[in-house]
């Protein structure tokens, strides 16, 4: 009977030691996924850094570029586009004036009544239509024509509230987002189609020769005053209520900024002469590179599985189109290297774009105890079942780290429009009132960049000078500022 008591207390011992084992291995097995996925966070965090310093070398490079832009075509990888547009709104427009905004699948058309001198915007009225899919690979009469149709049709159902002056044209803004050589206020050559437009009849033609066509077949007795893109919309949507604005930046699937620059600051190979003694740049400033980009792996292999490779660094580090999929990316390696999400890897954390912005900026703003929303969104989108607190925990640092690196760049890059501008500084300008228009998606819905981004402008320019500098936020500059640029440089002005 011992010998039984023994042998079995001989078993009991083997067996926990063996339990104890197998338990021991499995925490030092999990230990060391977590110090390696904190690991790879780390250095992301490193990588991404945007200190100070860093954020005034990027600033100064911006303004080498700008000035580089604007002394020769092709001088810099800034388009520095001269648009034409001279004669910003004041506040004094008065009459109806249109509104085309053509900028992906769908494109809107708008009316305003605007009151003249401390009337403004007296009424409005907007649709939006969808493009069907056949029109977007179609022929370029085509999808003009189909465009001009609904714009009659939205001209036949104008309501009273509506007049236009007797013996007047209508005119129209015609925002453009895409890529357009300009040659004058109202008109530019297409250079190519973006967003899943294919027309190659359209490259090399002048886009409001091709709408105006489409227009007079219609019936319809409307001239394109005004060719803009969003960006230099949202400018003169932000002048017309604030005389204050000096420029606009755009964050949203995209980026981009304009400025008003000095007549006298624009180089003579430029043959122009703005009648106000200012000038309209579109800087397309998605496209700046500098060596002082803090870029990480991950920021290369999207740039490298890009459908532009090369081009757009800064948009893609910036703006919403990408912020999603960096973290992705991040996510992925983490799973593979480290086992984050468990001993396989989740199929969809290996699809591009899986992981859009806004879902980022949920996950980022979670406040909740068990950080739901984050595990939500990992099992609704990766179909990730079950995620620790502590594993949401680091999905949400791994969102702030990218977001405020963007934020923060975004911030350096206004900080060179100002340097550029001579705003950066008191000098003699003190006490005087500088307005930035920012519109976007990325600005107006993901607090915590935009907050960062604030901050950051701030941060650099010090306590002092920062009180002159206001960002506001500028709706619909895209739609508005279009109808307002008509107005602006309409046809009918005296002299």
């Amino acid at each position: 009977m011992g010998r039984v008591v023994v042998v079995a207390a001989v078993i009991g011992v083997a067996t926990a030691v063996a339990v104890a084992a197998v338990v021991g291995r499995r925490f030092v097995r999990k230990w060391r996924r977590r110090a390696k996925a904190l690991a790879i966070v780390k250095e992301v965090e490193e990588k991404c850094a945007t200190p100070i310093a860093k954020l005034r070398q990027v600033a100064d490079a911006m303004t080498v570029e700008m000035h580089a832009g604007l002394a020769s075509e092709g001088g810099s990888k800034l388009k520095m586009l001269i648009t034409y547009v001279d004669n910003l709104p004041t506040g004094d427009e008065e009459g109806l004036f249109y509104a085309l905004d053509l900028g992906g699948t769908n494109f809107r058309v708008l009316r305003v009544q605007l009151g003249g001198k401390g009337g403004g915007i007296v009424s409005q009225e907007f649709t939006e239509v969808s493009i069907p899919p056949k029109l977007m690979v179609g022929s370029s009469s085509a999808l003009f024509e189909y465009i001009a149709s609904k714009l009659a049709k939205f001209v036949a159902e104008e309501g009273p509230d509506f007049q236009i002056h007797p013996g007047r044209q209508r005119e129209l803004g015609f925002t453009f987002s895409f890529p357009v050589m300009q040659t004058s206020i109202d008109s530019g050559n297409l250079i190519k189609w973006t967003k899943g437009f294919s027309i190659d009849d359209t490259v090399g033609k002048d886009i409001v020769a091709e709408l105006t066509k489409a227009m007079e077949k219609q019936g319809l007795d409307m001239r394109v005053t005004a060719l803009v893109n969003d960006t230099v919309g949202t400018l003169a949507g932000g002048r017309y209520t604030d005389k204050d604005v000096i420029a606009a930046v755009i964050l949203g699937t995209g980026t981009n900024a304009a400025y008003v620059e000095r007549a006298q600051a624009i180089p003579k190979w430029h043959g122009l002469l703005p009648k106000s003694g200012e000038m309209v740049i579109n800087m397309e400033w998605g496209n700046f590179r500098s060596s002082h980009l803090p870029l990480t792996e991950f920021d290369h292999a999207l740039d490298m599985e890009s459908l532009n490779p090369g081009e757009q660094v800064y948009e893609k580090i910036i703006s919403g189109m990408y912020l999603g999929d960096i973290v992705r990316r991040v996510l992925c390696k983490m799973a593979e290297e480290a086992s984050f999400f468990g001993d396989t890897v989740p199929p969809k954390l290996k699809v591009p774009f899986t992981l859009r912005t806004p879902d980022m900026s949920a996950m980022h703003h979670d406040t909740s105890a068990d950080l739901s929303v984050v595990g939500n969104k990992l099992k609704t989108i990766f179909e990730i079942q079950d995620s620790s607190l502590e594993s949401r925990k680091v999905v949400i640092e791994l969102c702030n780290i990218i977001a405020t690196r963007g934020a923060r760049l975004a911030a350096a890059g206004m900080l060179g429009i100002l340097k550029k501008l001579g705003k950066d500084t008191l000098n003699d300008s003190e006490g005087q009132r500088f307005v930035i228009a920012m519109d976007g998606g990325l600005y107006e819905h993901y607090d915590a960049y935009s907050k960062c981004l604030e901050d950051t402008v701030a941060e650099l320019l010090g306590e002092v000078v920062s009180q002159n500098i206001v960002i506001q936020h500028s709706m619909d500059g895209s739609g508005i500022g279009a109808a307002l640029l008509a107005a602006s440089h309409s046809q009918y002005l005296e002299g």
